[in-house]
């Protein structure tokens, strides 16, 4: 039974329910990139979102991943367990893209060796600057073995996931992951899994299938949303 919403973020409400160990999640269909700088909206991103969603953490699940997943609810709307959310944002990466490329001064689209793995303070009001192992210690935001067990596990996400979007004819970029912790202090993965936090390049015409066709004003956002859900949904 839904109950008093707890917190509004840029893409998703969380409600309280009548059980203190489970949330609803619902999904927005705003759009906001940079920070929350730019702000629009994706007609049927929260559909797109929540489902694909649901079907990616019950994929990891049956990887031996835990997640927050507990039982969808409607096209928007899905019973989460309630997590205190490591503020870690993780990205991985497979190939040069987005802040990387900008960063470094590389072009997109050049494979890497191996993956690799930053960290994020998730902090709007500093805009969610980059931080090492250290710095997350220092800063008392996650214990030395809650890093190596949310480094492991984002890697081992990046295995399943690159190989099952690459049976979809989509290669896996980079994407972010948000970590939370029951409250037996076990680390689960949270948040989403969606064109909204991840790179998705079609693997034969390189057509960005996610949301940097918003950040970017490239049009076609709902089609591409639509195209990688479609893909998704049929497999």
């Amino acid at each position: 039974m839904k109950q008093e919403q707890l917190y509004e973020g840029k893409a998703k409400k969380v409600f309280a329910t009548d059980d203190p160990t489970l949330c609803i999640v619902s999904y927005k269909d705003d759009a906001t990139a940079f920070n929350g700088l730019k702000k629009g909206t994706i007609a049927g991103k929260g559909v797109v979102n929540n489902r694909m969603t649901n079907m990616m953490m019950q994929l990891l699940e049956k990887k031996g991943i835990p997640t927050h997943f507990v039982k969808e609810l409607s096209d928007r709307e899905t019973l989460v367990k309630k997590v205190s959310i490591v503020p870690l944002e993780v990205i991985v990466r497979n190939v040069s893209a987005g802040s990387f490329s900008k960063r470094y001064g590389v072009e997109e689209g050049i494979p890497f060796d191996e993956p690799t793995v930053e960290f994020s303070y998730k902090n709007d009001e500093l805009g969610d600057p980059l931080l090492n192992t250290y710095h997350a210690l220092a800063l008392h935001l996650a214990t030395k073995e809650e890093i190596s067990l949310i480094e492991d596990y984002a890697f081992r996400v990046n295995d399943v996931l690159k190989e099952y979007f690459l049976t979809l004819g989509v290669k896996l970029i980079d994407f972010k992951l948000e970590f939370g912790k029951l409250p037996d202090g076990t680390i689960v993965l949270a948040d989403e899994i969606s064109p909204d936090t991840c790179r998705f390049w079609d693997a034969k015409t390189g057509e960005k299938l996610d949301k940097d066709r918003f950040r970017r004003d490239m049009g076609g956002v709902e089609d591409a949303y639509r195209e990688i859900f479609k893909r998704v949904s049929a497999n």
